[in-house]
């Protein structure tokens, strides 16, 4: 017979809300706490920014900018048994584009929820201070595992005379972390620097650089996207990176900047000066307005004591069977939402479907010895192949993706179609033009790029570092 847990979920985003819905179809009591005023998480777009901490270290703000959209096409982007239709075909007034904005995904958020009755589980506003083991014998006095959960109202709600709240609960489902602290790169003489300088998780739109000579240190995703758009209205863009290569800069961006002549690329920051010079690696120098950090994010779990059996370390969250169970302390705790580079949010879904199903009994753990070497190998396997270890959860493998939900709870393999569609998506993304790619009139879904050789024999499907003909590795 099924086990009931009363179990805490950790943060009400995408990842948060399909644990919601599995643990209950599971059976289980749960309580969410979510420190905004709704649902969303990073979805939850909000125009207002930290003005006193640029660089968001403190701040707990959404890191979505006004015009972002996602990179994938809206049907590969969704849960197994919820399509991501269009909301305005429904009379919805939404996105109706195959590469939505933020404000769909919201929405698209916000339906799953009220679709599957989840809301009554989500305590808004409410900060999660301190996630520890209870002692012994808390509960129901049985003495297996248990953690307390200390939260307060948060600021939009609190008094000084409301008190923080102290709960037991059977386990604790880890849905945060992922994007909340921004990673500010260490720079020769940053702490002289008096001009502009913040962490695109402070980017909201680019009317502020209008005319500037604007610096951007990264060229991933956001860094292409902020380059482009700040592009539009400032003097002048250089773009910092650490490879010049066509690999690492990617063939669709190198299309942009041979049409853009506000656009420059450099290496990486030698070093910035106070008077406003930012010289590069090459001797090559600008006198800048500003500087966007597009440097990514660390993992951040600050509520979270474990007494050291979890660690974060060069940005590798462990250890974590799956990237999912700390052995020692598995099952009560978990995290769902970690891994980077796979199918979302249908892996999350997996994620928790399988942590459910293990915390009612329906599906059962190995021993923490084998879940301790099995994730010792599987870093192993990583670092031979090249990875480093900041790229620990990022996975790169639709096949691991597979293999993951079937092994664990029996999940159905992705259907042929999605994943050509993927393939061509990705291919997109690759290699058209950065500024074109999700709109271009050549581009149909019925006419898929059968690539997926050739995007494997680089190590883009297969979990192993993507290789450029010239250069190695591209992960460093």
């Amino acid at each position: 017979m099924p086990t009931k847990k009363k179990v805490c979920v950790v943060g009400a985003g995408i990842s948060g809300m399909v644990s919601v819905r599995e643990l209950r179809r599971e059976g289980h009591e749960v309580t969410v706490m979510e420190q905004k005023g709704g649902v969303g998480g990073q979805w939850l777009y909000d125009p207002a920014t930290d003005a006193g901490d640029p660089l968001g270290v403190a701040g707990v703000h959404s890191s979505i900018y006004a015009s972002l959209r996602i990179n994938f096409p809206r049907i590969t982007s969704s849960f197994s048994d919820f399509p991501f239709y269009p909301t305005i075909n429904n009379g919805g007034g939404g996105d109706g584009r195959r590469y939505p904005g933020h404000g769909e995904i919201l929405r698209y958020i916000r339906d799953f929820c009220d679709t599957f009755g989840l809301m009554d589980a989500v305590r808004l506003n409410t900060k999660v201070l301190h996630v520890g083991l209870a002692p012994r014998g808390d509960g129901d006095g049985d003495g297996s595992m248990r953690w307390t959960v200390r939260s307060c109202a948060t600021a939009a709600e609190q008094s000084e005379a409301e008190e923080a709240t102290t709960e037991v609960f059977d386990a604790v489902v880890v849905a945060v972390g992922q994007f909340t602290q921004p990673r500010i790169p260490s720079i020769n003489g940053m702490d002289k620097w008096k001009r502009r300088h913040l962490h695109s998780h402070s980017y909201r739109v680019p009317d502020s650089f209008q005319d500037q000579v604007v610096v951007i240190v990264g060229c991933n995703e956001s860094g292409k996207d902020l380059a482009l758009e700040i592009g539009e209205v400032a003097m002048e863009v250089h773009i910092s990176v650490k490879s010049m290569d066509d690999g690492a800069i990617g063939l669709g961006m190198r299309k942009a900047l041979s049409r853009h002549h506000r656009l420059h690329l450099h290496p990486q920051i030698d070093c910035l000066h106070e008077d406003g010079r930012v010289v590069f690696a090459d001797g090559s120098g600008v006198v800048a307005d500003a500087i966007i950090y597009c440097t990514g994010y660390d993992y951040s779990f600050p509520f979270l004591d474990t007494g050291g059996l979890v660690t974060v370390d060069d940005n590798r969250v462990g250890p974590l069977f799956e990237h999912t169970f700390p052995p020692a302390l598995a099952p009560s705790l978990s995290f769902v939402g970690i891994p980077n580079k796979v199918v979302t949010p249908l892996f999350y879904e997996v994620q928790a479907r399988w942590v459910a199903q293990v915390l009612s009994g329906r599906r059962s753990l190995p021993s923490p010895e084998e879940m301790t070497r099995s994730v010792e190998e599987y870093h192993r396997a990583r670092e031979v192949a090249g990875v480093p270890k900041r790229r620990s959860h990022d996975i790169f493998d639709l096949e691991y993706c597979d293999e993951f939900g079937e092994k664990h709870c029996g999940f159905p393999r992705l259907e042929e179609w999605k994943k050509e569609l993927l393939w061509s998506a990705f291919t997109r993304l690759r290699d058209s033009d950065r500024q074109s790619f999700r709109d271009g009139d050549d581009y149909h879904d019925s006419e898929l790029v059968h690539d997926h050789e050739g995007l494997r024999s680089q190590g883009w499907l297969t979990g192993r570092p993507p290789q450029d003909k010239d250069n190695g590795a591209r992960w460093r």
